[in-house]
C-alpha cells in the first residue's frame, strides 16, 4: 500500500512531467485557449527601455481548428456504433446489451476517443452499476497516475486518480484522491496544497471495487486487477496538436494582426502646414468634433492614408489553413464549396487524409475494446456459466461520408436501365431457352434467389402461357420484398 508521502510525490512528479504538459496543452487548444490570448506588444521608449504598448489595438483571435480536427476523427471513427460483433446469436445479444445498444457506453466511448486524440491518451474504468452489471466510464487522463514498481514493468501496481471536487468557504480547492490496487480503493482528501489525509466522508475506506446486494446482504468483491484501461493515440502518447500547433499559432497571429491593422489605420493622417491655432490639442479636437480646422494664408492640409497589406495576409492565411488540414490529416470542407458539382471521387479524395489517420487509430481502438470485452465475457461466463471466448468476437467499423446526391441518383438510373435492357434481351431470346433457365437468369438480374421462390412459381410445363405467368409472379414477389 502506498504511503501518504508517496502519493504526494507521485502526483507532483506526474503533474510536472512533459507528458502531462503536452496533454494539458492539447486540452487548452481544444477549448480555444490558444497562445494568441497571451500575445503582448512592446516598443523601445526614448530611454531605450522595453515598454508594453497599450495604446495600439491588440486583437486576440483564437481559431478552433484543433477542435474541428479532433471532432472529425471521433465522428468518423464512431459514425456506426454497431461495431462489436459475433457470429453466435446469443453472444451478439449480450454484446448489444453491454456495448452496441448501450447509450451510456457509447457516450463514454465517444469521450474516450475524443480525449485520446485531444490529449494523446485517455482512460476508461470498469465498475458495477445498480443492476450489478459491468459498466464503463471515461476518466480524465490529467488526473490519472500509473504507479509501477519498476520503470520496465508493463502493468501498473497502483493507479492514483484525483480530481478537484469543489472550492471550500475559504476559496481553497478540495482535491479528492483515489488509490486503486487489484482488490481495493483507498480514499484520501487534500485541502488546497495541504497534507493528504484519509477521506472521512467515505463510510467504507478502503473499499472493494464493487458492492452489491444479494438476498438482502451486501457483498464485496474486487476485480482481481486494476480496472483502468488506457487508449493511446500513438506509441509516444502524443496528441494530434503537435504537427500543427505552429501553423495554428501563425494563423491566429496573421488574422489578429490584420484586424489590428484595420483598426489602427482606419483613420487617415492629417499633415497640417501653416497651422495658426493655439495648440495641437485644439487641432485634434476640431478634427474629431467640428471636422474643421483653420490655417493661414500659406497653410494647407494634406490627408495621408496607409495601405494595409491585405492581399499578402489573406494569401498567408489561406496557405496556413491548407497546411493545417494537410498536416492535421483532416477534412477541409472549404475545398468542397459546391458539392452539387463535386464528384464522389473528389469527395473520397478529400476524405483520404482523415481516413488514413483514423485507420491508424482504429488498430489501437480494437486492442482497447478487446480489454473491455474480455472483462464483460469473464463476468458473463462466471455468472451465467458460459464459455464465451474473445476469439468469438470481432470488430467492424463502417465510416459514413458525404456524397453527391445528384451523381448517386444518376448511377441508380443507369443501373436500372442496364437491368431493364438485360431483362428485355432475355425475353427476346426466351424461345431459345428452357423456362427454368430463363427464370434463373431473370432472378439473377432482379437480385432474387431462385431457390427461395421456385416453389411459388406455377407449373411451367403445363401452363399455357408459362413465361407471362412466371414473369407476373416474379413481379409480385419483388414488390412484396
Amino acid at each position: 500500500m502506498l504511503t501518504v508521502n508517496e502519493i504526494q510525490q507521485f502526483i507532483g512528479d506526474d503533474i510536472a512531467s512533459q507528458l502531462k504538459h503536452d496533454a494539458r496543452e492539447g486540452e487548452r487548444y481544444y477549448d480555444g485557449l490558444n497562445d494568441i490570448l497571451q500575445y503582448r506588444m512592446f516598443y523601445y521608449n526614448a530611454d531605450g527601455e522595453i515598454v508594453e504598448d497599450k495604446t495600439r489595438s491588440n486583437m486576440k483571435i483564437p481559431h478552433l481548428f484543433y477542435r474541428e480536427l479532433v471532432d472529425q476523427g471521433t465522428q468518423y471513427m464512431l459514425s456506426d456504433t454497431d461495431m462489436i460483433k459475433s457470429d453466435i446469436p446469443e453472444l451478439q445479444d449480450i454484446l448489444d446489451e453491454y456495448f452496441n445498444n448501450n447509450q451510456d457506453f457509447i457516450a463514454e466511448l465517444t469521450e474516450a476517443v475524443t480525449g485520446c486524440q485531444r490529449s494523446g491518451y485517455s482512460y476508461m474504468y470498469a465498475y458495477r452499476n445498480a443492476d450489478n452489471k459491468i459498466s464503463f466510464q471515461c476518466a480524465d487522463s490529467i488526473g490519472v497516475v500509473e504507479v509501477r514498481a519498476n520503470d520496465t514493468d508493463s502493468d501498473a501496481d497502483h493507479v492514483i486518480y484525483w480530481y478537484n471536487d469543489r472550492l471550500a468557504k475559504s476559496n481553497k480547492i478540495i482535491k479528492r484522491i483515489q488509490v486503486w490496487d487489484a482488490q481495493n480503493v483507498y480514499f484520501y482528501v487534500q485541502d488546497n496544497e495541504g497534507v493528504i489525509v484519509p477521506d472521512d466522508s467515505e463510510k467504507l475506506n478502503p473499499r472493494p471495487h464493487t458492492l452489491y446486494k444479494r438476498d438482502k446482504k451486501v457483498l464485496y468483491k474486487g476485480f482481481g486487477f486494476i480496472p483502468f484501461f488506457r487508449l493511446d493515440n500513438n506509441k509516444k502518447k502524443l496528441s494530434n496538436l503537435k504537427p500543427i500547433k505552429a501553423l495554428i499559432d501563425d494563423y491566429d497571429l496573421m488574422a489578429s494582426s490584420l484586424s489590428n491593422n484595420l483598426v489602427d489605420f482606419d483613420t487617415p493622417l492629417h499633415v497640417v502646414k501653416g497651422f495658426e491655432g493655439d495648440n495641437f490639442d485644439e487641432l485634434q479636437t476640431n478634427l474629431k468634433t467640428k471636422k474643421i480646422i483653420g490655417v493661414g494664408d500659406e497653410g494647407d492640409v494634406d490627408v495621408k492614408t496607409v495601405n494595409v497589406p491585405y492581399e499578402a495576409r489573406v494569401a498567408k492565411l489561406e496557405l496556413d489553413e491548407k497546411n493545417i488540414y494537410r498536416f492535421g490529416m483532416g477534412l477541409n470542407t472549404a475545398g468542397l464549396k459546391d458539392t452539387s458539382a463535386t464528384t464522389n471521387i473528389a469527395i473520397k479524395a478529400a476524405y483520404s487524409l482523415l481516413d488514413l489517420r483514423c485507420s491508424q487509430l482504429e488498430i489501437r481502438l480494437k486492442q482497447f475494446l478487446n480489454k473491455l470485452v474480455k472483462v464483460v465475457l469473464d463476468d458473463v461466463n462466471q455468472t451465467e456459466v458460459k464459455d464465451y471466448q474473445l476469439k468469438d468476437v470481432y470488430y467492424s467499423f463502417t465510416h459514413n461520408i458525404m456524397s453527391n446526391a445528384v451523381e448517386n441518383a444518376q448511377i441508380e438510373l443507369t443501373n436500372a436501365q442496364k437491368q431493364q435492357t438485360a431483362i428485355t434481351t432475355l425475353l427476346n431470346i426466351a424461345q431459345r431457352l428452357d423456362n427454368e433457365t430463363l427464370m434463373q437468369l431473370i432472378c439473377e438480374q432482379l437480385d432474387i434467389s431462385y431457390e427461395d421462390i421456385k416453389d411459388k412459381l406455377p407449373d411451367i410445363n403445363e401452363a399455357d402461357n408459362s413465361i407471362n405467368s412466371a414473369m407476373q409472379t416474379l413481379k409480385d414477389v419483388n414488390i412484396d420484398e
